[in-house]
């Protein structure tokens, strides 16, 4: 965090002023309308030999589809098709890496990820655990990886996650739902090309935008905001906002929801979300709601915590005519309710970056509870 205001600053000396995080960055990206077209190129100097594949993962609804016949395969590459109709899971990760393991004698020339989030974090998580012992589920957490993922591309179909420049990917394991989150996660390459968004339905394109605005409301309103965090933050949340309040053109608007998904993802790389993913985390946990859909459900009844981003969100919604699902949590059990709790809870880092250090003199199973019991 930058310094409030000079009475903070001490007398010392530079070599030891508050040392800040290096985080990574994603070293390579290509953006523009057709750029998918470059990826063989791309892939090739990163080729080790005609034994050593690229193993692409790719969203199941493209199987069978002009986008599926244009992937750049060649020698023994594989193509992977994955739905992605459930939260990536840890089980996931490590079925899919003993497979690649089994069929092939050694490591992979690299990883390749084109779908959405979901699959944007699959092919993350299994870039690092081809190259790490055990579950992936041994790796939920901060800066727990210990050898380098190999080398990967992620190629985004959908825009708002940010899950292709983060430096996490998070998963569903047997005990939580945490994210790996490492220097070693971020892609070697991303591949943006707005074309591919199209044709994403109406009701998926605003739940995963809105992914991206509640991730500026959540940085820019945090305590762990920053001069780098806000740069990225305020454009994102510029760029929402003329995505879904002003009647841009289909093409305009995919270019700018694609750039907004981008610097949403960098603003928090270097700050932290909040109140509304680390709720969201518990519903996906307990019943399989998808992490866009989950923020929506949550935000709308924020308005303690974020009085204009739900204020805004809300007209959004209205605009658009989205219809978000209720009742979800109706019929749940007590225990169903402490399992949320339990998960929301323990994202320490997202409810310290959204109240303080003293965040859980706020935040009580029973303040969950009751918001839980709205949706």
């Amino acid at each position: 965090m930058e310094l409030k205001d000079k009475s903070e600053i001490k007398n010392t000396t530079s070599h030891q002023a508050t040392k800040y995080r290096n985080f990574p960055m994603v070293p390579h990206v290509v953006f523009g309308k057709g750029s998918f077209n470059q990826l063989g190129d791309i892939l090739m100097p990163k080729r080790k030999h005609s034994d050593s594949p690229f193993v692409f993962l790719v969203d199941d609804v493209f199987e069978g589809t002009e986008l599926a016949n244009r992937i750049p395969t060649i020698f023994c590459d594989q193509i992977i098709f994955i739905s992605a109709g459930e939260e990536p899971k840890t089980q996931q990760v490590d079925s899919l890496v003993q497979k690649v393991k089994n069929e092939f004698q050694e490591l992979p020339s690299g990883i390749v990820g084109i779908g959405g989030g979901t699959i944007m974090d699959l092919a993350k998580a299994v870039a690092i655990m081809m190259n790490n012992d055990g579950s992936s589920s041994v790796y939920q957490g901060w800066d727990l990886v210990i050898r380098p993922s190999i080398y990967h591309v992620g190629v985004p179909t959908i825009s708002g996650t940010g899950a292709e420049v983060s430096r996490t990917t998070v998963l569903l394991g047997p005990e939580k739902k945490l994210g790996i989150n490492s220097d070693y996660t971020t892609f070697d390459q991303v591949v943006l090309d707005p074309d591919l968004t199209e044709g994403v339905s109406k009701e998926q394109w605003f739940y995963t935008g809105m992914d991206c605005y509640i991730h500026c409301i959540e940085s820019l309103n945090g305590t762990y905001l920053n001069a780098f965090s806000q740069s990225y933050g305020e454009k994102a949340l510029e760029l929402c906002k003329e995505v879904f309040l002003d009647g841009l053109t289909p093409c305009e608007s995919r270019n700018k929801l694609m750039m907004a998904s981008w610097h949403g993802g960098m603003s928090i790389a270097y700050s932290q979300v909040g109140v509304a993913h680390a709720m969201s985390y518990g519903l996906s946990y307990l019943l399989g709601v998808k992490h866009g859909i989950g923020n929506c459900l949550v935000f709308q009844h924020l308005k303690e915590f974020y009085p204009e981003g739900v204020a805004l969100f809300n007209i959004m919604r209205e605009k658009h005519e989205i219809q978000l699902p209720e009742g979800l949590c109706a019929n749940l059990a007590d225990d169903e309710f402490n399992t949320m709790i339990s998960v929301s809870m323990s994202m320490d880092p997202l409810w310290e970056n959204a109240l303080g250090k003293d965040w859980r003199k706020i935040i009580t199973p029973a303040k969950l509870k009751s918001i839980y019991q709205k949706i």
